[in-house]
């Protein structure tokens, strides 16, 4: 089965990691500089250098579908720069997987595959997608939804180690991302940790430094650049974090039941297909 996922986040990349382990053949898009800030968990990091292990499975950027069918039959992921999905005709995925948690429907709908799945805010499950998964941390995280929307964007983020807005890094200034610190280095609150613009930008809190953006690109003030985890635990900066993964169950258990329900032969009032 063919999937095409739609961003190589560090959440589009738990979601490609799950359904990977479970032998779907996928194919990830990205923008030619990508935003991420968990570089070090992030397929995307592939746009920068070529390729990108995490957790054991490695992502390959490629030039075109050619190129792309020669990584899946190696074993590997390909990733291919195209903003536009302009190779989703050529893939012809059984399932497509909007994972850029953009926060607003980036130009897809339900017609583009056999099965449509968006995660997060910003879509309508039976009209942009067939499924929306819930990606706000708390009780409904990963639920999958069917009618209606996901939880809209609060702009507030989910509480790690007890803080929230305090573990993020914003950007101090308009310019160039100049860094000074390295993903997975322990910071105190105060110490500097890159320039934005030329402007100091430095810890909120104490922790490990768990996703920066990539240096060299540029930023505006008040754009999120950072992630500091205040748990100590250091492993966490280069490991896929538990929202990823239930964010991957998700996407993985609304395919089985899509392919559940097209395989279904059943009839009457004890069929379980729905």
């Amino acid at each position: 089965m063919r999937v095409l996922i739609k961003g190589a986040g560090d959440l589009a990349t738990g979601v490609a990691c799950s359904l990977y382990q479970a032998g779907f053949q996928i194919l990830m898009t990205e923008l030619s500089s990508p935003t991420v800030i968990r570089r070090e968990v992030a397929f995307a990091q592939a746009v920068y250098q070529g390729w990108m292990e995490v957790e054991e499975v490695r992502a390959h950027l490629v030039g075109d579908l050619d190129d792309a069918w020669a990584v899946i039959e190696d074993g590997d992921i390909p990733i291919l720069i195209d903003e536009d999905m302009d190779v989703l005709q050529l893939f012809q995925p059984d399932v497509l997987v909007e994972a850029t948690l953009a926060k607003h429907n980036t130009g897809i709908d339900k017609d583009m595959a056999p099965l449509v799945v968006a995660l997060g805010p910003g879509f309508i499950a039976g009209v942009d997608a067939d499924v929306v998964v819930e990606t706000m941390r708390g009780h409904n995280l990963g639920r999958l939804i069917y009618s209606g929307g996901a939880l809209p964007n609060t702009n507030t983020p989910g509480v790690v180690g007890g803080k929230s807005t305090e573990r993020l890094l914003r950007a101090t200034g308009d310019g160039l991302f100049e860094t000074c610190a390295e993903i997975g280095q322990f910071v105190h609150a105060g110490d500097l940790l890159a320039y934005c613009g030329g402007v100091e930008m430095t810890a909120t809190i104490d922790g490990y430094l768990r996703g920066l953006l990539h240096p060299e690109l540029p930023v505006f003030q008040g754009m999120k650049v950072g992630d500091i985890d205040p748990r100590c635990e250091q492993s966490h900066c280069f490991t896929i974090s538990d929202k990823a993964r239930a964010l991957g169950g998700s996407v993985l258990t609304a395919i089985m039941r899509w392919q559940f329900n097209q395989n279904c032969q059943c009839a009457g009032q004890s069929c379980q297909c729905r």
